[in-house]
């Protein structure tokens, strides 16, 4: 079963449809995920994340194993160490909130384990394979070809702190196909902060976050977001959720307004993970076929001037 944009006869390898026009035109502004939640107080998120850390079995945090799954195709080496990861990109605000917890040790936080996400924007689109086919009919991400992929948004690196709590602010994924709307993710242990990136140590987990079918329809309503017609896959048809609620990743989601979706929402998981474990990034989940333009070829392009300078270098998966 799939949601339906519009166009609701539209296939999974349906070409994209250009028609113009960039992430700018018709989105939510950034600025207000910083709007939404600038009435948090500093103690209030503390408190926040007391809680969430203490907590070894409150709603979506139990502390379990979680399920290791597929890279995807998309994954750039060096992406950032920062807290926004937006970089300009329009959609509706979404902070998240990822507590990491050993699972081989009471469910003890994992401080320093670095996090790092990386997911598409309002459209469909990666940063660094801006010229990938989203499926459906969506605008065109870059009129410029020699420098689509050089951007880096909605990548980014946080390193836990003492309760083993990172945050985020970025914005609500969009879709393509044949995928459900997600978030990737990794857990790196034994590392260090370099040159504005995190280096060395080992990858403890690979996997990915997903979002209600119910909530995401409502956010595909929205602009920029409904500029992308077409059919997208709902949870239970996707080829890489596992059904398994909270242990495969499945996000708790907040409105910040229950009446307005657009105000943006806060997301939070517990990711239980084995610190001594290595994850090759294959995990479960065939992936499937990549959507057409990509990945394939390294991001064409010279990386701005803030990212490190391997950044556009992909990895070698290919699995959604």
């Amino acid at each position: 079963m799939t949601g339906s944009h519009k166009e609701k006869t539209i296939t999974r390898r349906r070409a994209i449809a250009v028609t113009g026009g960039t992430a700018a035109a018709g989105g939510i502004a950034v600025a207000g995920y910083r709007a939404a939640f600038a009435d948090e107080t500093t103690a209030t998120a503390d408190a926040e994340t007391s809680a969430s850390a203490s907590a070894s079995s409150t709603g979506s945090g139990q502390c379990v194993l979680m399920s290791s799954v597929t890279e995807g195709p998309y994954y750039l080496d060096g992406a950032l160490v920062r807290k926004d990861i937006t970089e300009g990109k329009s959609g509706v605000p979404l902070t998240l909130r990822i507590t990491v917890q050993d699972t081989t040790d009471s469910c003890a936080p994992v401080a320093g384990a670095a996090v790092e996400i990386w997911h598409c924007d309002a459209w469909g689109y990666y940063s660094g394979y801006t010229t990938a086919n989203p499926g459906g009919s969506a605008p065109a991400e870059s009129e410029d070809g020699s420098t689509a992929n050089d951007k880096t948004y909605l990548r980014g690196y946080q390193v836990a702190n003492a309760n083993g709590v990172v945050k985020f602010e970025t914005i609500f994924p969009g879709w393509y196909t044949p995928r459900t709307c997600h978030i990737h993710v990794k857990v790196h242990t034994g590392g260090e902060k370099e040159d504005g990136t995190y280096e060395g140590g080992t990858v403890n987990f690979t996997g990915q976050l997903f979002f209600d079918d119910d909530v995401a329809a409502e956010i595909f309503a929205l602009e920029p977001y409904s500029q992308h017609s077409g059919s997208y896959t709902e949870l239970a048809d996707d080829m890489v959720y596992e059904d398994n609620g909270a242990a495969g990743g499945l996000l708790t989601l907040k409105a910040v307004h229950k009446k307005d979706p657009s105000k943006g929402y806060k997301g939070s998981i517990v990711l239980g993970i084995d610190p001594d474990a290595e994850s090759t990034g294959a995990g479960s989940g065939g992936g499937g076929t990549p959507p057409s333009g990509t990945p394939g070829d390294a991001p064409t392009g010279t990386p701005p001037s803030d990212a490190p300078s391997d950044s556009a270098s992909p990895s070698a998966s290919a699995s959604s």
